[in-house]
């Protein structure tokens, strides 16, 4: 079984190629948080400046996952949710956790992006070249 599915991998990637598509998309990132560090405070302005930086020099993923409090960046906090659509403007897929939502009781709050499910981040693992966890 293990040599058809390294066989079924090459053709993909081969048609891939052919297709002229890149093998691999560049790089999924995974936000987990809606702080920087432990410190509430300097750790929301961390966060800001983060998203700012990305989307000024323009250093962006192919995909951003928000999980866990990650999700409020996407819903409530006013001060994120314009660069994030900013962000999204660029061709960057935004996507937040749906059981996360529920859990924080954020499901008719998303602001942009789009509801999903772990399976992005599985999925990623395979289809992106690095993923990055925040």
């Amino acid at each position: 079984m293990e040599g058809l599915e390294c066989k079924g991998e090459r053709i993909k990637k081969g048609l891939r190629r052919f297709l002229g598509l890149p093998s691999k998309r560049d790089t999924l990132l995974v936000i987990s948080t809606d702080t920087i560090g432990k410190e509430e405070e300097i750790g929301r302005i961390l966060m800001k400046g983060f998203l700012q930086t990305m989307r000024d020099t323009k250093e962006l993923p192919h995909t951003i996952f928000f999980i866990n409090a990650g999700v409020k960046l996407t819903t409530i906090n006013e001060e994120t949710i314009p660069i994030l659509k900013e962000i999204e403007s660029l061709g960057v897929e935004i996507f937040s956790c749906g059981t996360c939502l529920k859990y924080y009781n954020l499901e008719d709050k998303l602001r942009v992006g789009y509801r999903g499910t772990t399976n992005h981040i599985v999925e990623g693992m395979q289809d992106f070249k690095r993923t990055v966890w925040i």
